[in-house]
């Protein structure tokens, strides 16, 4: 029986695309964005620990979507830095993920899995490594993974590995909806009517619930017209978020998953409690994100 040790678990906090303007192309198909992204304190959950040998196990709600094989993307990252350090310094581990969020959900659940394997391995196996190093390696498996390895208030550009952290950025109290439709990021980029959007405006001076609400009216999400056209499904988790009390709502990245902001977390508590008891089928979430501040 494999031994595990000094197991330590690490968090993969879903990433919450509050604004997305798609701003152009890339020659090589890439699309170019602009975007503010905030990241929950809800989310998956990595486990890792030395062991005799390589080990891959998933639990949770959502465990039964996740690929097993060498394409999932916790494996991926796990062989990436081991490539980067070498065998020598990269002994067996065990790696359980706890999935905890809908898969192909627009809310970068398999990327944060990923940088939260980067954290986990770096540390796991005593790694000298800074940010700058994971984040390279990190964006070498997906767009998105080295923002997840930030994991604080950020906007981000380019296509998506232009990070700039936004300073004085407080908790956010959040309602999570899914309707439970998959979603292809390919699909709904392939729907886009327009890829040359004007980027964000301004952040305002002093981010708080009422600024950012009344910024947030100004700003979209480019893809969620084209995510509502291939599931309809979308509108009507916007609709439950809005009836519920949310002071914006709005898609998350390429969906299905939307976001409700509420000037507190009772109110969300309580938000998600009414949602949860009219769609009880649904993916419902009340959580709070990470400031500018976090650890």
């Amino acid at each position: 029986m494999d031994t595990e040790i000094g197991s330590r678990t690490w968090h993969a906090h879903a990433k919450i695309n509050l604004a997305l303007h798609v701003t152009g192309r890339r020659p090589d198909g890439y699309h170019l964005i602009d975007s503010l992204a905030v990241f929950t304190r809800f989310g998956d959950r990595v486990e890792v620990a030395l062991a005799d040998s390589d080990d891959f196990v998933v639990s949770g709600r959502y465990a039964a979507a996740v690929p097993l094989d060498a394409g999932n993307l916790v494996l991926k990252a796990r062989d990436a830095l081991r490539r980067e350090a070498g065998p020598s310094r990269t002994p067996p581990v065990s790696i359980k993920l706890e999935k905890n969020l809908p898969v192909a959900s627009g809310v970068g659940g398999g990327s944060s899995d990923a940088a939260a394997v980067l954290r986990g391995l770096a540390r796991t196996w005593a790694l000298d490594m800074d940010d700058a190093e994971l984040a390279r390696i990190g964006l070498s498996l997906g767009a998105d993974v080295p923002m997840c390895l930030a994991a604080k208030p950020l906007v981000a550009r380019g296509i998506g590995d232009e990070l700039s952290m936004v300073p004085d950025f407080s908790a956010l109290g959040l309602v999570l909806v899914n309707p439970g439709t998959p979603v292809l990021t390919a699909d709904v980029f392939a729907a886009l009517s327009s890829r040359d959007n004007e980027p964000l405006p301004p952040l305002p001076r002093s981010i708080d619930f009422h600024s950012l609400r009344n910024w947030l009216e100004v700003t979209r999400n480019d893809l969620e017209p084209a995510a509502l056209a291939l599931q309809p499904a979308i509108g009507r988790a916007l609709s439950w978020l809005d009836k519920a009390g949310s002071g914006f709502s709005r898609m998350s990245g390429s969906g299905a998953t939307c976001f409700g902001l509420f000037e507190t977390g009772n109110v969300a508590k309580r938000a998600a409690a009414e949602i949860r008891g009219r769609q009880p089928g649904w993916f419902v979430a009340a959580t709070r994100s990470m400031s500018s501040e976090a650890e």
